[in-house]
């Protein structure tokens, strides 16, 4: 009877065992094979997104192509910068037309210019019409009073407003004037600036030819084969 027992514990044991050592393999086969793909993977390309050299090599040269002319068109812009900004007589034409610019200025603004007669009709008209409203008789005493204080109030303004035009007018002759006495000077600031808008041309230019070099580098890289 004991012997029975035994016979049958152990056979019980025995499933048991073995069902473990089943369940523990199919574990392993499920973790490992994912990790097993990913391996393949990164060995080689697969799949319907994979790109070929070849296609790699087409896609680098459609982008050359493509900024090729884009590059010459840059040269070409830059070229015509340089002419520009190098152009002495566009210089002298530039202080030529600022020359005309300060004369047209102190004409207006010197003491018989425009700026001075249109402060002083303003005055004028103000003290006229004290004057006129003085020796009016149209109105009730209360009434010419009003008036009165209205136009005495304007031509007060009128006069102070007048003299501080009168004194920004001399300011503005005096920096004109000095602005005309440095016209050589004038000319060579211009002269640096055009050199400086060339310097800019240059520097752009350089970095658009490195990135079409850039460019052509990976082209050439794709010619050769894999491996090569």
């Amino acid at each position: 009877m004991n012997k029975r027992c035994l016979c049958r514990c152990g056979d019980r044991s025995s499933n048991l065992i073995a069902a473990i050592l089943v369940s523990a393999l199919c574990s392993f086969l499920v973790i490992a094979s994912p990790v097993s793909a990913v391996a393949q993977d990164g060995a080689r390309p697969v799949g319907p997104d994979a790109i070929t050299p070849v296609e790699e090599f087409s896609r680098q040269l459609d982008a050359f192509k493509k900024s090729i002319p884009e590059l010459n068109k840059k040269i070409e812009d830059s070229t015509g910068s340089i002419d520009r900004w190098t152009d002495v007589d566009k210089a002298r034409k530039e202080i030529e037309e600022l020359r005309a610019l300060v004369s047209a200025a102190l004409g207006a603004v010197s003491d018989n210019g425009a700026v001075s007669k249109l402060g002083a009709r303003a005055l004028d008209h103000a003290r006229d019409k004290l004057r006129t409203l003085e020796q009016e008789n149209r109105f009730k005493p209360e009434e010419k009073q009003f008036l009165l204080d209205q136009w005495r109030r304007l031509k007060e303004e009128t006069e102070r407003a007048n003299d501080e035009l009168a004194t920004a007018r001399r300011e503005f002759v005096e920096l004109l004037r000095t602005l005309q006495s440095n016209e050589d000077f004038v000319d060579e600031l211009i002269q640096i600036r055009q050199a400086h808008k060339a310097l800019e041309v240059i520097r752009r230019l350089t970095q658009d030819i490195r990135d079409a070099s850039d460019q052509l580098k990976k082209l050439i890289g794709g010619i050769k084969p894999p491996g090569a």
